[in-house]
């Protein structure tokens, strides 16, 4: 039974801040390759490591997470938000005691990876536990902060590093700290509900042996590739193919995607109550499909960067999206459930942009044949929605 006359604002507050701590340790890294190559002569092959051991690290925590059956919230949640400070005040002092300054910097990635992991695990079930009305709408509102973040974290950055030079990224990355340092606080206080009963909660065990349940996953998969793909090649793809201005490219690229995205995930937190989710779905699949077809066919450059955008409004219900679907399905899921979900949305979000970089690779270096080739990932995703469509109508 929930509390009554508990103010879950506050939690939701600390959720929020908990996806936009995610964007920072997520999108503030990448920013500064080209400083590290300046300042610890690191290779840019190198420099590749750091995406890659983020996201592994994450995958691992995702992992290690569906392996509890029940974990405690509030401690774990306060261990990611520490674990993200340290890593991100550990950029601005450790590369430099090691002789091999790379290994000081993969040792902070690895800190905040692990952070970034449990709020991506934890987040949405303790919302989800709060009695709100409107859960998917809720559930989309909270996913939309990380896009918040994201842009801020870019556009915040790339300010910083205009008035105050590149070379003090130091103290930007200790101010970046300060959010997850205060949040905190947050989540010290604010009132945590368990998802379901302990009795109650399912293993991994029993989440995969439901066979319903591997569609969810593959849904996730799809859902977090097709985000993931053009969220992190749009900079590449402006400039490269498009022949862009690098600036213009990161403004129009990856800014303006995650800030239609959040616009996409806003709308739908507000309006999305009187709707059907999976019906909104297969419509933001097909949107998608069109999407990713624009940017990577056509030859013009501001169609191009509109077809990028525009798969950022229709990306922004999947990840979300296949939560509240999922959950609503499997209301007993527990920890495991939510862990399943960010493991598979994590490894679509790494196999998407690796399928752009090899159809890129094959084909003479172009990459709006990888983009082409990453459209399967909205068909897939709308094929799985119609799956579960039938399934539900069935069991009707």
């Amino acid at each position: 039974m929930k509390k009554k006359n508990v103010n879950y604002n506050v939690t939701k507050r600390a959720c929020y801040l908990g996806f936009v701590t995610q964007a920072i340790v997520a999108n503030f890294t990448p920013l500064l390759f080209m400083a590290f190559h300046r300042e610890y002569e690191v290779s840019i092959a190198s420099l590749a490591l750091i995406p890659a051991v983020f996201y592994i690290v994450q995958l691992i925590t995702d992992l290690l997470c569906a392996k509890f059956k029940d974990i405690n919230y509030r401690k774990s949640i306060i261990i990611s938000e520490i674990a993200s400070a340290l890593g991100l005040i550990g950029l601005a002092f450790l590369p430099q005691l090691f002789t091999d300054p790379m290994i000081g910097i993969l040792l902070c990635v690895c800190i905040y990876a692990v952070g970034s992991g449990l709020i991506e695990v934890l987040c949405s079930p303790i919302i989800e536990a709060c009695p709100f009305p409107n859960k998917e709408g809720m559930m989309s509102l909270l996913h939309s902060f990380y896009c918040w973040g994201a842009v801020s974290v870019i556009l915040g950055s790339t300010l910083f590093f205009t008035f105050f030079g590149v070379d003090n990224w130091r103290i930007l990355a200790c101010l970046w700290a300060l959010i997850p340092l205060y949040n905190i606080v947050n989540f010290a206080f604010c009132p945590i509900e368990p998802i379901v009963q302990d009795a109650e909660s399912m293993s991994m065990t029993q989440l995969l042996g439901n066979r319903i349940f591997w569609l969810f996953l593959i849904l996730m998969i799809a859902a977090g590739a097709s985000e993931a793909t053009m969220a992190q090649w749009t900079s590449a793809f402006a400039e490269e193919s498009l022949g862009v201005d690098k600036s213009i490219g990161d403004l129009a690229g990856p800014c303006g995607f995650a800030f239609c995205m959040g616009l996409g995930r806003l709308w739908y937190g507000k309006k999305g109550e009187k709707l059907d989710l999976s019906a909104y779905m297969l419509g933001a699949g097909a949107l998608c499909f069109v999407a990713y077809l624009t940017a990577s066919l056509a030859s013009v450059p501001l169609i191009s960067l509109t077809g990028c955008m525009i798969s950022g409004l229709a990306v922004g219900i999947m990840w979300p999206g296949a939560i509240s679907l999922t959950s609503a399905r499997m209301p007993t899921g527990g920890t495991a459930l939510f862990a399943l979900l960010a493991l598979a949305g994590d490894a679509g979000g790494t196999f998407g942009p690796s399928l752009v970089g090899l159809c890129t690779r094959s084909v003479e270096s172009n990459i709006q044949s990888g983009l082409l080739a990453a459209s399967i990932f909205p068909i897939i995703l709308v094929v799985c929605i119609l799956g579960i469509r039938w399934e539900r109508s069935r069991n009707i």
